[in-house]
């Protein structure tokens, strides 16, 4: 299963990806699992990256990105001469756990720090 775009995010993300370098270069012997693996990882840390496809055959590129897409959970933003554009946003962090689940006291979040006790406080005792 790919990824869908809008038209609008799609035209937002082609201008980010404008300005970048290809990350990753698919050589003569196509898509490997190293290759595959390193897409992944790029991925992970980038969002959006551009893939350079070293051959010339354009059904063979089209091919790969569809593969890049389903294998990755991605997105194709372009596809212009040698180079593909694949976006895979990155997945939200887990949520905190709820402190009175846990039994622990809550830690408190307010800006205030608590009054100190004076000296003669400790005396009046």
């Amino acid at each position: 299963m790919t990824l869908e775009l809008t038209p609008a995010i799609r035209r937002q993300l082609r201008a980010l990806a404008h300005h970048l370098e290809p990350v990753v270069l698919i050589g003569d012997a196509g898509l490997t699992p190293a290759v595959l693996r390193e897409i992944d990882v790029h991925l992970k840390s980038h969002e959006l990256i551009k893939v350079r496809f070293a051959g010339d055959d354009r059904e063979a590129r089209e091919q790969a990105m569809l593969e890049i897409c389903e294998t990755h959970d991605a997105a194709p933003v372009q596809h212009i001469g040698k180079i593909l554009v694949v976006y895979r946003p990155k997945p939200l962090p887990p949520a905190a756990p709820d402190p009175s689940a846990t039994g622990k006291k809550p830690v408190r979040k307010s800006g205030k720090k608590q009054q100190r006790r004076t000296k003669r406080s400790y005396q009046a005792r």
